[in-house]
């Protein structure tokens, strides 16, 4: 689909002004995490090189993502995020997670039901 497309299949989708405006002016990335193009984050997540390949490639669906999947790391292993240890845990899982073979679930990691 063509962005001239999108933007008719948008229109005649009887969306929002306010959610057209938001995906039209929307900085787009191919997300690495998602495999397609969409909308990406308003700005680097980190001020380091990490930051930067994760504003160029991941997108602001695929940060959700991850905030709860890191919130889940947190909890499950009771991490204490003002720690270094724990931040490098978070940063080596934030790489895999993206750009990597995924982040590992925990080994006793049960989900919550639906």
């Amino acid at each position: 689909m063509s962005f001239w497309d999108g933007i008719r299949f948008t229109l005649g989708s009887g969306c929002p002004p306010a959610i057209l405006y938001n995906q039209l002016m929307s900085r787009m990335v191919q997300c690495v995490k998602l495999g397609r193009e969409l909308a990406g984050l308003d700005e680097p997540p980190f001020d380091t090189e990490l930051g930067q390949k994760i504003y160029e490639n991941v997108s602001a669906d695929a940060w959700k993502m991850w905030a709860e999947h890191s919130k889940m790391l947190l909890n499950e292993y009771r991490l204490q995020p003002w720690k270094p240890e724990a931040q490098q845990f978070l940063v080596e899982q934030m790489q895999q997670y993206f750009f990597g073979a995924g982040s590992l679930l925990p080994k006793e990691f049960v989900p919550p039901p639906k």
